[in-house]
């Protein structure tokens, strides 16, 4: 069995016939409960939901604290490559955009890692766009020993692999593995993805399963909000943490949950999510699966982030730069993958982390010898 099973028996479910059967009363009883089923979540991903925030919050919040305390983990990305042979309407690295393409050396690998080291930042994530050739397994491994002397974590967002390759990063120190499926939506995702190996939706929908079959330690997942219908997109996504939580019990999985920010593309998404509805999504995952780390990254402005602080978020990105060679080569920046807007340095992220009354994690994961 895979979750594209799962995805099938909801194909033809009435999403708006389920909601507009929702009633205040129902939202309680959820709330009230231990343990949801899925659809108790999707309960409180209704409209109906979104008139009970307060009361929702107030269990995601102690949920949060019980499974997390008041902390928050600190991470980087770090983009090594931005060459890609995919064609996704709404990437600014899309292969058909004329930008200037650039792989870094294992010399400018080493620069970006201790600029970003320097701030205290001890996990890392390692990014680069979907061009295989441009970016080998050999190339990428040199890339995480390199990366490897300066971190505690390691863990990449990079085109999905077979699970012996996976094996094969994790062997060489990886321990995390991000991967979005972008959108549930099988039609969708063929109108958004023209060209090249991610249009196999199949083939990137499994691929967090068999990172997990590779041994990787975290498996973070999402979809791009504003790309396809947004209440069951977040259930789907829900939904497929949950398969892999149920299935691969040594793996600790995550969500993230990336809104469509501005790229260097013409797309606007269909479906955009409010700030108000962005809460109620996490606040509702938050039920569903308290033990799930929920990340936020800089996509969300400053304000919204600090107010997601004691709601339910426990992992934070700060520092950040989308560009290749953005840490240590401001002068010679490339074109991002797409803007971000808390520009925040990490001491500043620490400082709002503090005032908030939580702990600023930078390093809470080490590889055994």
């Amino acid at each position: 069995m895979s979750f594209y099973e799962i995805v099938q028996q909801y194909q033809d479910f009435p999403f708006e016939d389920f909601f507009a059967g929702i009633s205040a009363e129902e939202v309680h009883q959820v709330v009230a409960k231990d343990t949801l089923q899925p659809l108790d979540f999707l309960t409180l991903l209704s409209p109906e939901a979104a008139n009970h925030l307060e009361l929702i919050a107030e269990k995601a919040n102690r949920l949060t604290v019980q499974y997390f305390g008041r902390t928050i983990q600190l991470f980087a990305p770090l983009y090594i490559s931005n060459y890609c042979s995919n064609q996704c309407i709404y990437c600014g690295f899309n292969t058909s955009n004329s930008i200037k393409r650039r792989k870094l050396n294992l010399e400018e690998i080493d620069l970006e890692a201790r600029a970003i080291a320097e701030t205290g930042i001890q996990h890392l994530l390692m990014l680069t766009g979907e061009a295989k050739a441009v970016t080998p397994m050999e190339y990428l491994l040199e890339a995480v020993a390199c990366l490897k002397k300066h971190f505690a974590s390691v863990s990449i967002e990079i085109f999905p692999m077979d699970t012996d390759e996976y094996r094969q990063m994790q062997q060489a120190g990886v321990d995390g593995l991000t991967l979005f499926q972008e959108t549930y939506n099988e039609e969708l995702y063929k109108q958004v993805h023209l060209r090249g190996k991610k249009r196999d939706y199949r083939y990137r929908l499994d691929g967090p399963e068999r990172g997990a079959k590779a041994g990787m330690r975290m498996v973070n997942i999402g979809a791009l909000l504003g790309l396809g219908e947004k209440r069951s997109e977040f259930f789907f996504t829900g939904l497929h943490a949950d398969y892999l939580d149920r299935r691969y019990i040594d793996t600790e999985i995550s969500i993230s949950l990336p809104r469509f920010n501005p790229a260097d593309c013409e797309f606007q998404p269909d479906y955009p999510v409010d700030d108000r509805t962005f809460v109620q999504f996490l606040l509702a995952l938050r039920l569903f699966q308290p033990r799930f780390g929920v990340t936020v990254s800089t996509r969300e402005n400053a304000r919204m982030r600090d107010n997601l602080i004691q709601l339910g978020a426990t992992r934070f990105s700060a520092g950040v730069c989308t560009s290749v060679g953005g840490y240590s080569m401001e002068e010679d920046r490339d074109p991002p993958q797409f803007e971000i807007t808390d520009d925040r340095s990490v001491v500043q992220v620490a400082e709002a982390i503090s005032a908030h009354g939580y702990q600023t994690i930078y390093k809470d994961w080490d590889r055994g010898i």
